[in-house]
């Protein structure tokens, strides 16, 4: 797919979704600053926005001035506990709400969330918006449909570039090789 200096990039990463791959997938953490470079690609960067759960204990503020410092808006909501001890913590609905307020302003929304929920905004914001939408995600844990539906995808699996290793697994893994 050809991208254009003069297109107008929003950028929505569901952090959250992008963490627990990464985590499950690979034992490393995702370098969201090498994902913004990628999904900016050379064109005009109007909106990067980073939708992330405040934890309980807040542990997460080191991560969250590190997102705004690489150039997110970071956008926070409560991780909610349920009376039988489960959690859920998910920005559908406002990812969703973002991404069509933002339609209109651009020309390229690149949703960085392999979550197959966002099928009927994939479609909205193509057929009533007239953007191209882009998916950035790990292919092993991306909706297949939403592969499909995307104007164009990005697996962030095939780079080691978007993950941040740790020293310990890279020298655990040299180890491994030797």
């Amino acid at each position: 797919m050809i991208k254009h200096s003069e297109q107008r990039v929003g950028i929505l990463v569901d952090v959250s979704n992008m963490y627990h791959s990464a985590k499950n997938l690979y034992k490393q953490k995702v370098n969201f600053k090498e994902i913004l470079a990628k999904a900016v690609a050379g064109r005009k960067l109007i909106r990067a926005t980073a939708y992330a759960i405040r934890t309980e204990n807040q542990e997460e503020a080191p991560f969250i001035e590190a997102l705004e410092q690489q150039g997110f808006e970071v956008k926070m909501k409560d991780l909610q506990v349920f009376a039988g001890g489960a959690k859920k913590g998910d920005w559908d609905v406002g990812i969703t709400l973002d991404a069509i307020k933002l339609g209109d302003k651009l020309d390229v929304i690149v949703l960085v969330s392999g979550d197959g929920d966002y099928l009927p905004l994939v479609s909205y914001l193509q057929n009533n918006k007239g953007c191209l939408v882009e998916i950035m995600a790990f292919r092993k844990t991306c909706s297949s449909r939403l592969v499909e539906e995307a104007d164009d995808f990005t697996d962030l699996g095939s780079d080691k570039k978007f993950l941040i290793y740790n020293r310990n697994s890279r020298s655990n893994n040299l180890k491994k090789r030797k």
